[in-house]
């Protein structure tokens, strides 16, 4: 199978914090993965690694490739590389039109603009993407009008204009209610029945849909764990993780994580 994702012995800062020593991880075509740890483990910057926001120090057999390149455009990568984050939804542009949010993933911009060109194919698209996820009624309704649901499906749809080969997200149904975390949940279980790799980046148990066939545990920058869902995403595990008592309960193939006697310090 294609390495769709290659990380081989890469070590990464943020300003003066060294993030990762020597991380290696790898991600095949059609293999969707849940990458999972605590707040400090080094999730946003494997996102930014990801996208080319930032780079590892060069070293010998160090590198990220993506799709079997090591350079990429940015404008081209992000053809192929659907990411939907916390960070684009909050520095997305409140004035954008509904429909426009889907158009601008064309250009991997925050609106569109009067330079940029659509076909009528494109705005076919968009207008199927919508219907697909629920928001045509929403089409005309300014970004910061929206719920934070609508936005998070607009932004989906944004990633999936072009039909990326990889689809990134990051923590999706953070700030969703019950409801509107339900159905997102649902469609990229959808997504990833039709074939779509998909990267789910959180530490919400809940967030893994059944069709995620591995898991990898991330903390203090190292993988703590890699393998099967079944055989990674046990209570053990989980307590090492976590370093807290944590006890898994699972339904109809969803996961979720409850304190088991756990004791709280002040």
């Amino acid at each position: 199978m294609q390495k769709v994702i290659e990380i081989s012995h890469a070590t990464v800062y943020r300003g003066q914090t060294r993030v990762f020593n020597n991380l290696s991880l790898e991600i095949t075509r059609g293999c969707s993965t849940a990458i999972i740890g605590p707040n400090g483990a080094g999730k946003s910057t494997l996102l930014k690694l990801l996208t080319r926001e930032i780079y590892p120090v060069q070293s010998e057999g160090g590198y990220v490739k993506v799709l079997g390149e090591k350079t990429w455009n940015v404008w081209e990568l992000r053809a192929h590389l659907g990411i939907v984050s916390q960070d684009l939804q909050e520095q997305y542009i409140g004035g954008a039109k509904g429909i426009n949010v889907l158009l601008s993933g064309l250009y991997s911009s925050n609106d569109i603009w009067s330079h940029q060109t659509f076909t009528p194919r494109d705005r076919t698209e968009a207008m199927r993407l919508m219907e697909i996820l629920g928001v045509s009624r929403c089409r005309e309704k300014r970004f910061s009008e929206m719920s934070t649901g609508e936005q998070r499906r607009f932004l989906l749809g944004r990633a999936l204009i072009h039909d990326p080969d990889i689809l990134v997200l990051d923590e999706p149904t953070s700030g969703l209610d019950v409801k509107a975390c339900f159905q997102y949940l649902e469609i990229v279980r959808d997504l990833m029945k039709a074939g779509k790799t998909v990267v789910l980046v959180t530490h919400h148990i809940h967030e893994i849909p059944p069709e995620i066939s591995r898991v990898v545990f991330l903390k203090a920058g190292k993988v703590a764990a890699d393998g099967e869902k079944t055989d990674t995403l046990t209570s053990g595990n989980l307590t090492g993780l976590f370093d807290i008592p944590v006890e898994l309960v699972q339904f109809n193939g969803f996961y979720q994580a409850m304190p088991k006697g756990c004791t709280f310090d002040e």
